[in-house]
């Protein structure tokens, strides 16, 4: 006996999830032609140039050495005002 059921993998209501959009180059927003060469980064960046995706992978390779330079300053700046407070506790008494 034959099922007349037919099951579908996908719901129907929801839209297939689209690729990311080639319009503009993901750095300086310059508009992207269907004839001209996209340099890709990261696997869904488009930049318009070579100079444009070189200057994006510096940013990013900056990125976590000044995130790391703030925590620094961060953990300097608590470690001084936590002496700070330390020393403005001691009280001295008078015999």
């Amino acid at each position: 006996m034959a099922s007349a059921f037919f099951f579908d993998a996908e719901p129907v209501c929801e839209l297939p999830s689209l690729p990311p959009t080639l319009d503009a180059c993901a750095l300086c927003a310059k508009p992207l032609g269907r004839d001209c060469d996209i340099f890709m980064y990261r696997g869904d960046a488009p930049f318009c140039s070579e100079e444009c995706r070189g200057e994006q992978m510096q940013l990013d390779a900056i990125r976590p050495r000044r995130a790391a330079a703030r925590r620094q300053q961060q953990q300097q700046y608590s470690s001084r005002t936590e002496s700070r407070h330390r020393e403005s506790r001691k009280v001295s008494v008078a015999t």
